[in-house]
């Protein structure tokens, strides 16, 4: 029989956090407002304690025994929390590589448009693979190849580090270059 994968849920890392009425604990280690230690009371008491105050009774740290909740704003912390995890994932995007396939007999013009390109994904922030495939005859001419590769490198300058030296991968040769943070 077919298995219907359409109504899986996706599987995500995001802590999901209990407010209120929600946390099943009968007690709660209860911290205030502005980070101070209140002490051990009953989940009621704590609740009402943050309904005076005019905020919500969050659980911070569930595993704890007893449970951790802190009293606070808590669609402000939601939209933080939101606001840290988005830039967590731009952040994690910006290391993308990005492949340059140059060749031996690479035309000036040809060059520096590469140059040109290879300069705006590091201003983004992204990393640079340099990489020339050599084709019958080519082989024997590795020296060529690493010069190439080692003048466009010096044609980028000092915005550049060096992840990863020439190296030779079966027919290629690639060289890896991170931008200078």
């Amino acid at each position: 029989m077919r298995k219907s994968y359409k109504f899986q849920r996706k599987v995500t890392n995001e802590k999901i956090y209990r407010a209120n009425l929600q946390i099943s604990a009968p007690s709660v280690s209860v911290i205030d407002e502005q980070g101070a230690q209140i002490g051990q009371m009953s989940t009621r008491e704590a609740i009402q304690l943050a309904e005076d105050r005019g905020l919500d009774l969050v659980e911070v740290s569930p595993l704890a025994n007893p449970p951790v909740a802190k009293i606070m704003n808590f669609g402000s912390f939601q939209y933080q929390h939101e606001k840290l995890l988005k830039k967590q994932r731009l952040m994690s995007r910006s290391l993308e590589m990005k492949n340059i396939r140059l060749s031996l007999q690479i035309g000036d013009h040809d060059k520096e448009v590469r140059i040109i390109q290879s300069q705006k994904f590091l201003e983004k922030g992204h990393k640079i693979k340099l990489e020339i495939i050599l084709k019958g005859r080519e082989l024997s001419h590795m020296d060529i190849a690493r010069q190439v590769l080692r003048s466009f490198q010096t044609a980028l300058g000092s915005k550049v580090i060096v992840e990863q030296d020439v190296s030779k991968q079966g027919n290629k040769l690639f060289l890896i270059l991170a931008p200078q943070e």
